[in-house]
């Protein structure tokens, strides 16, 4: 997949599926229970998507047990990254493994998305990129966190079967990118949208 990694980065990408390996006896974090399925179906499928990633500060949507949003962190820690998540259990784990994986770049939001108004000195920030794996609709992904995008805002959507439905004229689709996963046998897609001027 030509992605090249330090010994230490690799260490805590394993560290990273062994803790959700751990976690999930007791938490139900994924419905993959096998190790080496986690590796292609999680961890490979969120770092194939990380050059589209440009930007300084990332929002990952419905991040459950931290997909993108973890492996990003761990490999690139100039990048901040706010994962969000409205499970408790899931931002308990989020936050456990932030703090196993000593990820200072990392913010753990136990809200709804809808929900999140951050601001920094009584004004209102907007993330450079918004990441989600679809687990909604591209349209309530794009509703829901339309407060947290400004023009700049690239809003990446992961996508198995390519839908390049988009209902609202406030979005435009850039691109469509068609993704190849190492040891992944099944389409995988991704969408680069922003808001149209």
């Amino acid at each position: 997949m030509g992605l090249h990694y330090s010994v230490e980065v690799q260490q805590k990408l394993v560290h990273y599926i062994q803790l959700i390996a751990r976690w999930n006896k007791a938490f139900n974090l994924t419905a993959i229970r096998d190790v080496e399925e986690m590796v292609s179906k999680h961890l490979l499928d969120s770092l194939v998507v990380q050059p589209y990633v440009e930007g300084k500060t990332v929002l990952d949507i419905g991040s459950g047990a931290g997909l993108p949003g973890i492996p990003f962190a761990i490999t690139s820690p100039d990048k901040r990254f706010t994962l969000i998540d409205s499970n408790g259990k899931k931002t308990r784990f989020l936050t456990q493994a932030k703090i196993d994986l000593k990820l200072d770049n990392v913010e753990v939001i136990h809200k709804r998305v809808q929900d999140y108004q951050p601001e920094k000195h009584g004004h209102r920030i907007y993330f450079d990129v918004i990441t989600a794996r679809a687990y909604a609709t591209t349209d309530d992904i794009l509703n829901t966190s339309a407060h947290l995008q400004n023009e700049a805002t690239r809003i990446l959507i992961m996508q198995g079967k390519l839908d390049t439905q988009i209902t609202s004229d406030q979005y435009q689709l850039i691109e469509t990118h068609k993704l190849d996963v190492y040891g992944l046998d099944a389409e995988r897609h991704l969408l680069e949208i922003k808001k149209a001027k």
